[in-house]
C-alpha cells in the first residue's frame, strides 16, 4: 500500500495563498494535489472561514438608549417677507418648518403645502428668477431652486437625519466625536503613512501596512461586505449628528477593503450575488468594478 504524501508546510502555505484567487480545482492543478487534498488543507487552515476578531472590530455600539425619533421643543419659525411673492414666501417659511425635523412642525408643513395648487415646476421657475435678480448669478440660482417646492422630499430627508441622531446618541451617548476601536486601530495602523496623491493617506502604503495585521483581516467576502456596511453606517450616523465625514484613517480602510472584493474569491454562488447587490447599491470606482465583477465570474 502507498505511503500517504506528506505535506510541508511550505506547501500548505501555497495551497492557502492560491486559494485566495484561484478555484480548489486551479489550486490543485498547480500544485500537483489532489482536490480533495486541496479541500482539506483549505478547511483545516479556518483561513476561509468568517473572522470574528475582524467582524468584532468592525461593529458599532450597541444602542444603550432610547432610539426614539422625538426631538427637543422647539420654536416655531416666524414668518417673513422674503421675496415678496406670497405662495414662495409661504414656501420657504414651510421648508423651515420641516428643518426643524419635529415631526409636528413636519406634519403641519405638509397638510399646509397640499393646499398649494400652483405646480411645484412653476413655483420654482418663479423662485430661480429671484435668486438669479437679486445674486445676479444665474448658476447659483439654477441649484439654489432646484427641488425648491418638493416638500415630501425634504420632509422624508428630515425624518431620517431625526432617526439617525437619535440613533447615534443611544449608540454614542455623550460622545460627540463618535470615536470607535475601528477609528483608534486605522490612525493606529496608519501613523504616518505616506500622503495620497490628493490628500488622505496614500492607498498602496495603507494596504500594505492592513496586510500586515493578519488577525484583523477579512478572510471572506462576507467579511468584507459585513464591515463595508459598518463604514456605511458609522458615516450615516455621524453626518447626521455631526456633519463629519470621520478620520480619513477610516476612510483608507473602507477603500482597501472594497478591494479586496477583487480579490477574495467567493465561496459560494450565494456570496457572490451578494457581492453583486453592494455594486448595484454603491458607487464603485470603474476599475474596481470591473476587476470585482472578474473576481466574481467562474
Amino acid at each position: 500500500m502507498a505511503r500517504p504524501r506528506t505535506i510541508s508546510d511550505q506547501l500548505r502555505a501555497q495551497v492557502i495563498e492560491l486559494r485566495r484567487r484561484h478555484t480548489v480545482a486551479e489550486v490543485a492543478s498547480k500544485t500537483g494535489l489532489p482536490v480533495g487534498t486541496v479541500k482539506t488543507i483549505i478547511r483545516r487552515s479556518g483561513a476561509f472561514t468568517d473572522n470574528p476578531r475582524h467582524r468584532a472590530l468592525f461593529t458599532l455600539p450597541p444602542m444603550t438608549g432610547s432610539a426614539a425619533t422625538n426631538v427637543a421643543a422647539v420654536e416655531l419659525p416666524a414668518q417673513r417677507v422674503v421675496t415678496g411673492d406670497r405662495e414662495l414666501d409661504a414656501i420657504l417659511w414651510l421648508r423651515e418648518l420641516i428643518q426643524t425635523e419635529h415631526p409636528d412642525f413636519i406634519d403641519k408643513a405638509l397638510k399646509a403645502a397640499s393646499r398649494i395648487k400652483t405646480p411645484a415646476k412653476e413655483l420654482e421657475r418663479r423662485y430661480a428668477q429671484f435668486l438669479s435678480a437679486s445674486t445676479g448669478n444665474n448658476m447659483a440660482a439654477a441649484f439654489g431652486s432646484f427641488n425648491f417646492a418638493d416638500l415630501e422630499f425634504l420632509a422624508k430627508r428630515a425624518r431620517e437625519r431625526a432617526i439617525n441622531r437619535a440613533e447615534a446618541s443611544a449608540r454614542f451617548g455623550g460622545d460627540p466625536d463618535m470615536v470607535t476601536e475601528a477609528d483608534r486601530f486605522c490612525v493606529r495602523v496608519l501613523k504616518g503613512a505616506k500622503e495620497g496623491q490628493y490628500g488622505g493617506v496614500d492607498n498602496d502604503d495603507a494596504a500594505d501596512r492592513f496586510r500586515e495585521h493578519t488577525e484583523l483581516m477579512p478572510r471572506t467576502l462576507e467579511d468584507c461586505l459585513y464591515e463595508l456596511a459598518f463604514h456605511h453606517d458609522i458615516y450615516r450616523l455621524r453626518n447626521a449628528a455631526t456633519g463629519s465625514d470621520g478620520p480619513p484613517e477610516l476612510f483608507a480602510r473602507q477603500v482597501f477593503t472594497e478591494s479586496l472584493l477583487a480579490e477574495i474569491r467567493p465561496r459560494s454562488k450565494g456570496e457572490a450575488r451578494a457581492v453583486f447587490r453592494y455594486l448595484c447599491d454603491q458607487e464603485v470606482e470603474m476599475n474596481n468594478f470591473e476587476a470585482i465583477i472578474d473576481n466574481l465570474l467562474p
